[in-house]
């Protein structure tokens, strides 16, 4: 397929926003997806934005979701650092998303990013970003506009990103064009919507655009509407998740196709046997590609109360909940209080349900200080549960909340040593649990309890003592704080290999279903997704 001089490796994209929105998750597509001929990066504006607090990912019906990300992104700036390291083969098409709050913000963006971009996707649609998106892509000389200036400042290939939230999509075509356009991409969201749950809005923004299975005729309509109205070649998008939804965008007149919500809950493995089935699909009139999509993500929430909390000390608490959770080993939950936002832990003891809590921002401080009685909101588990194997002996490594995340490991399998470090005896906790189901090392980097050092120095010690065989039977659990874990999988692969370490880094996890991509791994795996816990390859 030709795309603006380049012969693609695939005819299929996904949209600004979704999956692919950092670098290391980028790069993997680059290598290892090739029907993913189009790379389109997140949204970035002049500026680095934090985006909206958690939730900002809903479901509403099985494959249909609102969503309010909040156009969060590094800046302008530290995207071009990021960008430049790509390494991106002759048969893709960078497509990089830019958005401003007015015409020169765009020109800044673009002019700085396009030495390192295929094409610009200028996004005149996000629904849910006061001052910015469709509040301009509503208006056709403001999108005719914006576009010449842009196209005037840069020598690449200029693609306007057009909402459907108008009342003739044709009209805004149009003035794209007549500003320049090479091409254009139809649509963005739908809406903007909310979602209700327990009678509390569960998006932090309040609403957000409306993407999946229920915008499809719209998209479609959509579709047609801007190839009759222009000869521009047409990225279309909207709630595509078969090859006959392929079929059909074709047929209206997309030249690549997007697809977006349906690859929600899907890892990185499942994603390129997903795009792998579309093709084929598509070169042999076939319809398979969709059993791939995971209708039975369950993003609901299920009310827990608060009935006792212990404090470990000033920085850390244990909640217990009034009721029982069913979550296997390496799973993870988000807690969710209404007003205030949601965040993923892993579960420290499922029945009664209890979590590890440390005050590390706004979120965790607050839930440290809630009364008994408070009502929360538990949705999950999500992530892939872990699986050590027959005969196998487990090394479970932990420090700050990581025990929460390696102690059901040692209680469900058996035959575990949990190896846990802490600044001082003060932060150590549920250590009698602990040694009821596994034979329990501690370390304090002040020597107040057991070992005095690295916690990773006492199980370097215990690799050293241990006789070869004994080592090839193991298998190492390790979570906490990301240099607790590198200096812990750096000392496991002294004496083991690769294969037998899984970690669990504490990397920010926002929509906890691999969508948003904010919990990308160095190589590219999604925390949320491929892990918690993820092989040290």
């Amino acid at each position: 397929m030709e795309f603006f001089g380049k012969s693609l490796s695939g005819p299929f994209t996904i949209p600004s926003g979704i999956v692919t929105t950092a670098t290391p998750i980028i790069q993997y597509f680059l290598d290892h997806i090739p029907e993913v001929g189009v790379i389109t990066t997140k949204s970035i504006g002049p500026e680095a934005r934090t985006g909206n607090r958690e939730p900002v990912y809903s479901q509403y019906a099985p494959g249909c979701f609102v969503n309010a990300i909040g156009l969060t992104n590094p800046g302008a700036s530290r995207s071009l650092e990021l960008l430049k390291n790509l390494s991106i083969p002759a048969d893709r098409f960078l497509l990089t998303s830019i958005f401003g709050a007015n015409i020169e913000e765009f020109v800044t963006v673009a002019k700085m990013l396009a030495p390192v971009s295929d094409g610009l996707e200028l996004n005149l649609s996000c629904p849910h970003a006061k001052g910015y998106g469709m509040a301009m892509g509503q208006d056709p000389n403001l999108v005719r506009d914006i576009t010449a200036a842009v196209k005037a400042a840069v020598d690449i290939p200029v693609i306007p990103k057009l909402t459907p939230n108008v009342p003739d999509i044709g009209a805004i075509a149009k003035a794209a064009a007549e500003g320049g356009a090479d091409g254009l991409c139809a649509v963005n969201t739908v809406g903007p919507g909310s979602t209700v749950a327990h009678g509390h809005p569960v998006l932090s923004n309040g609403e957000g655009g409306i993407s999946g299975k229920g915008v499809l005729p719209i998209a479609l309509k959509c579709v047609q509407a801007v190839a009759t109205s222009t000869d521009l070649p047409v990225i279309g998008c909207g709630g595509i998740s078969s090859a006959e939804d392929v079929r059909a965008f074709t047929s209206a007149g997309a030249t690549i196709v997007g697809i977006g919500s349906a690859l929600t809950g899907l890892t990185t493995d499942e994603i390129a046997a997903y795009f792998k089935t579309l093709k084929e699909d598509l070169d042999c009139s076939s319809n398979i590609a969709e059993s791939h999509v995971r209708y039975d993500i369950d993003m609901a929430f299920r009310p827990v109360t608060l009935a006792h909390k212990t404090r470990v000390c000033d920085d850390i608490a244990l909640l217990t909940f009034d009721r029982k959770i069913n979550v296997r080993a390496g799973e993870f939950i988000f807690l969710w209080l209404p007003g205030l936002g949601e965040k993923p832990f892993s579960v420290l003891a499922d029945d009664p349900f209890t979590l590890v809590s440390i005050d590390v921002g706004i979120f965790t401080h607050a839930l440290l200080d809630i009364p008994l009685g408070t009502e929360a909101y538990v949705r999950g588990p999500h992530g892939i549960p872990v699986a050590p194997g027959e005969d196998t002996k487990i090394i479970a490594v932990a420090g700050g909340t990581g025990l929460a995340a390696v102690y059901q490991i040692a209680r469900d399998f058996g035959n575990a040593e949990v190896y846990a470090g802490a600044r001082n005896s003060e932060r150590l906790y549920f250590l009698e649990e602990c040694q009821h189901v596994a034979e329990t090392r501690v370390a304090t980097d002040d020597g107040s309890a057991g070992y005095h050092g690295l916690v990773t120095d006492l199980l370097r010690e215990r690799l050293q003592a241990m006789p070869a065989e004994e080592r090839r039977q193991l298998v190492f659990f390790n979570c906490g704080p990301e240099p607790m874990v590198h200096a812990a999988i750096a000392v496991q692969k002294e004496f083991c290999e690769p294969h037998q370490i899984f970690s669990a880094i504490d990397y920010l996890t926002k929509c906890g279903v691999g969508i948003c991509g904010a919990c990308a791994a160095p190589d590219g795996r999604r925390l949320c997704v491929d892990g918690p816990f993820l092989e040290a390859r």
